[in-house]
């Protein structure tokens, strides 16, 4: 006979932490029995039960999602499709229609709760697929009124139960084993309840671990099964109406073979146990532990975790870890959670992140890892010629796309949003602002984008709940930089190679940027707490003299010495003019003579290398571009320049005292970085030498 709980309020935040106990004491302990409980029918059931009426063959072959097997079910079974249609259509239309009326007798506002209520209602009757899209939309505080907000987040773990004596029933089949066999404790009531099962806390037997069991609800699988064919045909007669060039049909397969996934728990556990493997290792990131010898199709027993919901507590710390794990998921390892609506994050009772439910879980292939980061490099440095590119490589534009009507319409719609900078740029009004353009140039959504613009939309509109300001790809971007910077793959390394250069120009300011936001990518709780005070310049000099010295910094070190080169190069050239201009000065009848080794090139060279000793010292460059006195080529003029440039790199005494105050860090770098150190005067002197004597060849014979 199982061993219950006394009944106690109902904790309906799913908790979070690796160590955890009741919250007190439980008094003695009492049994129930099966027979004594009443059968308490929940809206679900009393409303869309008609649903569950399936042949045992038929729920077996639904197990796993097939377009053509659920339509060949409901083929034979006409009068249920018809009769979901119907209460679909009433109770929409119902519904809608109310609300029209409050709006022709002025009473809107007054009404606003009472409407969102009875939405909730609505969603809840007629069941998983539903209460689903709405769980996504309640996540977007931005878009969302607060009464309906406020209501449609009751749906992430609040929703009505179904009955215990069911539940207990599905467990003891599931598993084989009587409940007091299996549990010490389990609590008389569910703690949480959501769209596809309800959760019971439980002790094991035999280890007295705490855990949560999770239980299906009865006819979940036959309604969604249903839900998706209808919505399957009206995506149908959408695209055609339309005439849209997204497979709306595709998008909504997707999602499916998603929700099917999620409603196997076996898959569950395992999805579990390799996201614990992934990012479980995260600082401040907590995944609970699955028991899969416990686990079956319907019954999923967990490490129980305690805490709050994340959106709950407003901890933008957190918020930033979530980020950061985010980008690992979708960037690094290309495995992400799918769903992480405010139900599924929580903050632990020690100040960790925890997550929970990973039924609904992606994949993100390399190639589309890649071309995502390429998409952000040039959507925030406006190179928006590339960023068409990059949407043939998503599969968002068809190769056939006519490149340069894109690109111009791509410019007017991120121009101005990039302009405000990349941390302020919303991912939600990118979205947005994008949409006219997708459908005028028929841009397609390709199955697997629309679980990743989900899973970011999600995690954006949590931070927003937090951080009415936040900006979700403000805080990726510094991963992405560093990233960019530091990985060994091919494409990427062309696609940074392709952004620091322009027909042969080196573009130092796209290095300073990568560079300044990859010096952000960290998320210990002092720089969250201090809104990311910047760093001094002898911290900023050591980070990117250690990143430049080790190995995954070996191609952005190539990149910076060849500069450096260039830049000795011309320094030593206007020197010499410098020089000889003096010279020629103090010689009778030569006032007028003029005689310039510098080339355009090499003034480039000379202002880069100015910028590239800036940038190593941390500190901030105010000049202004070279250019040519009133527009011509004046070599007296430019002679000028040249010596006011290269006075500026050797006359610096305030720049010159910060810089040998920095070099103290040398010491402070590890061994093997400081013997990588010693060798780059070497390097540099061998460039310089190649440098010089290829061009005195090249000046003699050509």
């Amino acid at each position: 006979m199982p061993l219950l709980l006394p009944s106690a309020p109902t904790i309906h935040s799913f908790p979070a932490t690796p160590k955890l106990h009741f919250r007190s004491k439980p008094p003695p302990l009492r049994a129930v029995t099966h027979a004594s409980s009443r059968l308490e029918v929940d809206a679900f059931t009393e409303k869309s039960g008609y649903l569950f009426n399936l042949s045992a063959l038929e729920a077996e072959s639904l197990l796993d999602y097939s377009p053509s097997r659920i339509a060949a079910i409901y083929r034979r079974k006409p009068l249920i499709l018809l009769r979901r249609l119907i209460q679909i259509g009433t109770t929409f239309g119902k519904w809608f229609g109310v609300r029209y009326i409050d709006n022709l007798m002025e009473r809107s506002d007054q009404m606003f709760k009472v409407r969102a209520a009875e939405l909730r209602k609505i969603l809840v009757e007629l069941g998983p697929a539903y209460i689903k899209i709405a769980q996504a939309v309640s996540s977007r505080p931005d878009l969302v009124p607060p009464s309906y907000l406020d209501e449609l987040s009751l749906l992430q773990d609040r929703i009505s139960p179904f009955s215990t004596e069911v539940a207990f029933d599905t467990i003891e089949k599931e598993l084989g084993l009587r409940i007091d066999e299996l549990f010490s404790e389990i609590s008389p009531e569910p703690v949480a309840a959501a769209s596809l099962g309800q959760v019971y806390q439980a002790r094991l037997h035999r280890s007295g671990q705490v855990v949560a069991v999770k239980v299906q609800r009865p006819g979940v699988q036959a309604a969604i099964s249903l839900d998706i064919l209808i919505l399957r045909i009206l995506a149908g007669v959408v695209k055609k109406a339309g005439k849209f060039n997204t497979d709306l049909q595709a998008v909504i397969d997707e999602w499916a073979s998603s929700l099917f996934r999620e409603m196997d728990y076996r898959k569950e556990a395992n999805n579990g146990l390799k996201f614990r493997r992934l990012y479980g290792g995260i600082k401040d990131v907590f995944v609970p532990n699955m028991y899969l010898e416990h686990t079956t199709r319907r019954v999923l027993v967990m490490e129980w975790v305690e805490g709050q919901k994340l959106s709950g507590v407003k901890d933008l710390y957190l918020v930033e870890v979530g980020v950061y794990c985010s980008f690992n998921q979708l960037l690094e390892n290309g495995f992400y959670h799918a769903d992480p609506h405010p139900g599924n994050l929580f903050r632990t009772y020690d100040g960790k992140l925890a997550y929970i439910d990973f039924g609904m879980m992606g994949e993100f292939k390399q190639e589309f890892r890649d071309g995502f980061i390429e998409a952000c490099l040039h959507l925030v440095n406006r190179d928006f010629d590339a960023l068409s590119k990059d949407f043939v490589t998503l599969g968002l534009l068809p190769p056939t796309a006519e490149k340069e009507a894109v690109t111009k319409a791509l410019t007017g719609v991120f121009q101005d949003a990039v302009a405000k900078g990349v941390r302020n740029i919303s991912f939600g009004d990118l979205l947005g602002d994008l949409g006219i353009t997708m459908y005028k140039f028929k841009f397609r959504i390709p199955s697997y984008f629309s679980l990743v613009i989900r899973s970011l939309a999600v995690l954006e509109g949590i931070a927003i709940s937090s951080d009415p300001n936040y900006k979700v790809l403000g805080s990726t971007y510094p991963w992405i930089a560093k990233k960019v910077l530091t990985d060994s793959s091919p494409q990427l390394k062309s696609s940074l190679q392709a952004l620091l250069y322009k027909d042969g120009v080196f573009r130092i300011d796209r290095l300073e940027s990568l560079l300044t936001e990859s010096l952000r990518a960290r998320t210990e709780k002092a720089l969250v707490k201090t809104q990311r005070e910047e760093a001094n310049s002898r911290v900023v000099f050591k980070e990117i003299l250690s990143f430049a010295l080790t190995e995954k910094g070996t191609f952005v070190r190539e990149i910076l010495i060849e500069e450096f080169a260039k830049g000795l190069d011309a320094l030593g050239l206007a020197t010499f003019d410098s020089l000889t201009s003096v010279a020629t000065t103090s010689i009778p009848f030569t006032g007028s003579f003029s005689f310039s080794l510098m080339t355009k090139e090499d003034m480039i060279n000379l202002r880069t290398l100015r910028r590239l000793m800036f940038l190593l010292a941390g500190l901030e460059s105010n000049e202004k571009p070279f250019k040519e006195v009133n527009g011509v080529n004046s070599p007296n003029n430019n002679q000028r320049a040249y010596l006011e440039e290269s006075l500026l790199l050797s006359y610096q005494p305030a720049s010159v005292s910060e810089i040998l105050a920095i070099l103290s860090v040398i010491p402070e770098l590890p061994p093997e970085l400081q013997q990588q150190l010693l060798r780059l005067p070497s390097d540099l002197a061998g460039r310089l030498i190649s440098r010089a004597s290829a061009r005195t060849i090249q000046r003699i014979f050509l």
